[in-house]
């Protein structure tokens, strides 16, 4: 029997629904492991980790625990997967770009302007994903020239994606902009999955 740590690595994990998911994939022993920031690192320095996603606070802090990086991840310092290997090191993966260019296969953001909210590990990610798409993107953070008090400024934005928190369960009803702000606006992606209708796509 694997007694391996398998688990979702991160902060605040109640809105997560990936114990469930990894259960129907037939890993039962995938769990929810929340850390505050002072236990990260004699978290991964632990020998009996087999696998780990990542995921906020986390996806830019536990780059500098692995031995080595895909090429995603070295290009965008932010890992969301971690594997640990036979000779005892950390590898880190970033599958979420992956995800995300899965996500908007079915659109065409090429020499749109899009807007990411959010300045975190996803949100790199997300930029990178849009950029390589052909969009022009600004990110949109709480500090700095574009910031949420000057959206004014990008009210020309046709595309919106968010990579914040916001309205993740058990916050349902929140959102991080008011899309009547964004008359333009032709197309929404939110990486929250929990609930699926977020507030921002519901507007």
């Amino acid at each position: 029997m694997d007694e391996r740590i398998y688990g979702l690595l991160g902060r605040k994990l109640g809105h997560s629904w990936s114990v469930p998911i990894h259960a129907a994939l037939g890993n039962g022993a995938y769990r929810l492991l929340e850390l505050e920031p002072d236990g990260l690192a004699p978290f991964l320095h632990r020998k009996d980790i087999g696998g780990l996603n990542v995921t906020i606070p986390y996806k830019k802090a536990v780059v500098s625990y692995c031995a080595e990086l895909s090429e995603a991840a070295e290009r965008l310092q932010s890992v969301n997967t971690l594997i640990h290997r036979p000779d005892g090191t950390l590898y880190g993966d970033n599958t979420d770009l992956f995800g995300f260019l899965y996500m908007v296969r079915r659109s065409d953001p090429a020499g749109k302007k899009a807007l990411v909210l959010g300045s975190g590990g996803a949100s790199v990610t997300v930029k990178a994903a849009l950029e390589q798409l052909g969009a022009d993107v600004t990110v949109i953070s709480r500090s700095g020239p574009d910031d949420y008090d000057h959206l004014d400024r990008h009210a020309d934005a046709q595309i919106i994606a968010n990579t914040t928190p916001v309205g993740m369960y058990p916050h349902n009803g929140a959102a991080a902009v008011d899309l009547r702000r964004f008359p333009r606006c032709e197309g929404v992606l939110d990486i929250v999955y929990n609930p699926a209708r977020t507030a921002l796509l519901l507007q």
